[in-house]
């Protein structure tokens, strides 16, 4: 392989019709050019190529290829495991990619593939549009899709894979195809849920729904009330309507507007709602839930655009700092389940670190968990141990206090993760995500990518 100074200067030989901007060790703004959403990840990348176009897609892809070097794909920049960059690698950058065109009549937006979500949501919210997405704006349309797509509107509208009419794409061979359900099929089928080992997607085509305003917000209780919250919220969730979304929280309420001085910093669990309709409805599909617990510390949901809760976590969690995550599918959630819950989301060891546990029902369950390359259309909740922090000394603290949240609460799990929030924990894991879908994906792995150009993910390795 050449030294690093070598790749740079061959790059710029050899991309000759390249119009993005190729970024080296030794070039000014490199640092900045090679940072990512966490910290924790501090990895150094030969070259960094920050494309305009698939045909700039297409000859870095060729280069990394024919230079044999390992080659990452950086959409949003959000991957927790930080699996937008490589050391000693290639780079492509797709955030110049950022054209969104919607069409209201065709109920249809197309997204380019350097798109964050916020970009989507304030586009598709100009006509009363939307798709389903993540909880936090500033994360990239790629990624999020790609790995599924668990976000606020689920349970009405299913996975972002659910929704996606088509991709265009970039594989390992640099040839440029468009995949939907009668253009390489079998390659439509494996990135839905795949994740990035395919190729790289420039552009997605995805369903819209009339998403405007929704109501939505957090539901506060002490974190001393978690067993009694957690246990009725288990019962609830899976009979509401599929227009109410919550998802079940630990965490400490931020101190800063719009929460009440007095709540700053305390310790809680709750929901965090978004219902598709009116207030009055909203309030209704809720009732059964308030009715049965103790009144909240806070119960904040309003009517509000659906941009707004989109992003609302936004401020919390900029990039930049310290994450350490683990994951889980659950169909049940035990009475011991429940007890673990309440010892270790009284033990957050920073501030911003959480427990989340996203709903999985509704319309993902009428999907046929073979229909998709996300084999999980049977479990009930996604649950995330996320420890975060921006001090790289408490790196130690928040590692394990993921670590064995999630050990003590893998054995009531369904056995996989969801890919997005799952760290570099190995392909065993990889194959408990996939369950009997991986073998299937494996095939087409070896389609499409024989030689396993691109392995900087959640990797699945080529059949044979």
């Amino acid at each position: 392989m050449s030294t690093t100074i070598d790749i740079a200067k061959i790059a710029h030989k050899q991309l000759t019709g390249f119009n993005g901007h190729l970024t080296g060790p030794h070039d000014a703004g490199y640092d900045e050019a090679r940072r990512v959403y966490n910290s924790m990840i501090d990895k150094r990348p030969v070259l960094i190529a920050r494309c305009t176009t698939p045909d700039d897609v297409a000859q870095v892809v060729r280069f990394a290829r024919d230079n044999e070097l390992p080659l990452a794909v950086r959409g949003g920049g959000h991957n927790g495991a930080g699996l937008g960059t490589v050391d000693d690698g290639v780079v492509i950058d797709l955030a110049p990619l950022r054209d969104i065109t919607v069409d209201p009549q065709a109920r249809t937006v197309r997204v380019g593939g350097g798109c964050t979500w916020g970009d989507v949501d304030r586009t598709t919210n100009a006509h009363g549009l939307a798709t389903p997405s993540g909880i936090i704006s500033t994360t990239g349309v790629g990624g999020l899709t790609l790995g599924g797509g668990l976000g606020h509107l689920t349970r009405k509208f299913g996975l972002s894979i659910d929704n996606l009419l088509e991709a265009e794409m970039v594989l390992a061979s640099g040839e440029q195809v468009r995949a939907n359900a009668e253009e390489h099929p079998d390659l439509f089928w494996a990135i839905r849920g795949g994740g990035g080992n395919f190729g790289v997607v420039t552009s997605f085509l995805f369903r819209v729904h009339e998403v405007d305003t929704v109501v939505a917000g957090p539901t506060f209780w002490p974190v001393e009330s978690t067993p009694e919250v957690l246990s009725a919220y288990r019962e609830f969730l899976p009979g509401a309507p599929r227009e109410l979304n919550g998802f079940f929280a630990v965490a400490k309420v931020p101190p800063a507007p719009p929460f009440p001085e007095s709540l700053h910093l305390r310790p809680v669990c709750g929901v965090v709602w978004c219902y598709v309709g009116g207030e009055a409805e909203a309030q209704a599909a809720m009732a059964p839930l308030l009715d049965s617990l103790p009144e909240p510390l806070l119960h904040g949901p309003a009517a509000m655009p659906h941009p707004a809760i989109q992003s609302a976590f936004d401020a919390l969690y900029p990039a930049g700092e310290q994450w350490y995550w683990r994951a889980d599918f659950v169909k049940e959630i035990p009475d011991a389940a429940v007890d673990l819950h309440a010892r270790f989301g009284a033990q957050l060891p920073t501030w911003k670190s959480t427990m989340h546990m996203y709903p999985i029902d509704g319309a993902v369950h009428d999907i046929a968990p073979t229909a998709t390359a996300w084999s999980y259309r049977d479990a009930t909740w996604g649950s995330v141990f996320a420890g975060v922090d921006p001090d790289p000394a408490n790196a130690d603290a928040i590692r394990e206090w993921s670590v064995d949240y999630h050990e003590a609460l893998h054995p009531y799990s369904a056995g996989g993760a969801y890919v997005n929030m799952m760290m570099d924990e190995g392909n065993e894991r990889v194959r408990a995500s996939y369950r009997d879908n991986y073998p299937r994906l494996a095939a087409i792995k070896a389609v499409y990518d024989p030689g396993n150009l691109f392995r900087v993910n959640q990797n699945i390795a080529p059949a044979g």
